[in-house]
């Protein structure tokens, strides 16, 4: 059978019968304690790819009551994440994945999906700087800072030093506070796993005393279908010594982290991560957790601490006796990406104390989950429940996607950034006018 044949095989098997487009997510996997449902191991996995149409004239996602939103930057090129810099300025990393051979029936599979999903398109390979320049809440600047990288993603400013994270290594270049443009050549600061690089992805956090960074570095594969030697140095959090350039692993098991942030009481870092597919509707959740230096959180050979995923040959029982649950579930396949702590925000007493985080959306689960960005607030340095959502109705009542969000960041306004691939847009969200 034909590669196109048997995807509108897929489709018709996964899209019948037909459920109502809004994306949702079962309240039982989600928060601190999921009920987790028994392991389902479809012949055909469910796909089911929102396609990427855009957002229509004057069409936007909507806030909760309380808060509004408007076009921060719009007709970026797959706007993917966000940095603050102290004078206010927003980087914004224009970006998708390197170019890369797609093997396996499953990789060919997914590449065809993601194309439609609006994934599909070269990487701009770009950090453009937006400047408001009048305070508005509009970018009145959209300039290219960086290019030249190869599908750049994370960024972190540590005194006069930009850090930004390819996909294959982290770079340092000058940074001297209202420049509109960098063109000196990146200076290497490490090498990171690259090679297949099903996860391309690599966010960056500095320390508060400006000496280590962390990097976030996904799996190359679902469940080590690739083998154990492509997964070296990979589903783990690297921790670097700037000072000397030392890199060592900070923590492991982690599928595909993403998003950052130090909590602000306790001082830990936090993570999201995605979890693995294939083993139904609601498993494995994709969660938001505090990170433990040392710890491993199970990938591949369990999940939610000890869930044996009896897929992985050969098992590892000493690696899954040692396994450390997550914190804090945010749902089947939801795609969290972008994360950030609500320091800083001016967006009323509700959201004060939390992280937000955002949900790009599922490609394989029915009904679809994510597609929004969502609050979980926290006290005491830990996270609560219900989590709020924030901005929603990035699906149209037809199950399209107008945009996807990603990246979040605290303007220096207060207001909360967020990066839409799909839609090209930079959104922003402040407290709606009285």
């Amino acid at each position: 059978m034909k590669l196109g044949r048997l995807k509108l095989t897929i489709v018709a098997l996964v899209l019948a019968p037909c459920t109502p487009f809004a994306a949702s997510t079962d309240v039982s996997i989600v928060g601190p304690n999921p009920e987790l449902p028994p392991p389902t191991h479809a012949l055909v996995p469910v796909v089911d790819i929102a396609p990427a149409i855009g957002w229509a004239p004057g069409a936007k996602p909507r806030a909760p009551d309380g808060l509004a939103v408007a076009a921060f930057a719009r007709g970026l090129d797959h706007p993917r994440w966000l940095y603050v810099l102290p004078n206010g300025d927003v980087l914004v990393a224009e970006t998708n994945a390197p170019p890369r051979e797609a093997s396996g029936l499953r990789a060919k599979l997914m590449r065809l999906f993601m194309k439609d999903a609006g994934a599909g398109v070269p990487s701009a390979n770009r950090i453009t700087l937006l400047r408001d320049a009048d305070g508005n809440g509009a970018a009145e600047v959209q300039v290219p800072f960086i290019e030249g990288l190869n599908s750049p993603f994370g960024m972190a400013l540590v005194g006069n030093d930009l850090y930004v994270a390819n996909a294959d290594a982290v770079l340092r270049f000058p940074y001297v506070a209202g420049a509109t443009r960098i063109t000196a050549k990146g200076t290497q600061v490490t090498d990171l796993p690259a090679g297949r690089n099903h996860h391309w992805t690599k966010s960056l956090l500095a320390s508060r005393d400006g000496q280590k960074l962390y990097v976030t570095v996904g799996s190359n594969s679902n469940v080590a279908e690739n083998g154990m030697t492509e997964e070296e140095g990979r589903a783990a959090i690297w921790e670097i010594d700037l000072p000397s350039g030392n890199k060592r692993l900070y923590a492991t098991g982690l599928r595909n982290p993403n998003g950052m942030a130090w909590e602000r009481t306790t001082q830990a870092l936090w993570t999201v991560v995605n979890e693995r597919d294939e083993l139904g509707n609601d498993l494995v959740p994709d969660y938001l957790t505090s990170v433990r230096r040392g710890a491993f959180y199970g990938w591949p050979y369990s999940y939610w601490g000890k869930h044996i995923d009896t897929r992985v040959e050969p098992q590892r029982p000493d690696l899954v006796a040692t396994a450390v649950a997550p914190d804090y579930a945010l749902g089947g396949h939801v795609a969290a990406l972008g994360l950030c702590t609500a320091e800083g925000a001016r967006l009323g007493a509700r959201f004060a104390d939390g992280m937000f985080v955002g949900l790009h959306g599922s490609w394989n689960r029915n009904p679809k989950s994510g597609y929004k960005v969502v609050f979980v607030p926290f006290s005491a340095g830990r996270p609560l429940t219900p989590m709020v959502e924030v901005l929603t109705d990035f699906l149209d009542t037809e199950g399209r996607a107008q945009g996807r969000p990603v990246g979040v960041a605290i303007d220096r306004q207060g207001g909360l950034l967020v990066a839409d691939d799909v839609g090209n847009t930079v959104w922003r969200i402040s407290l709606a006018a009285r």
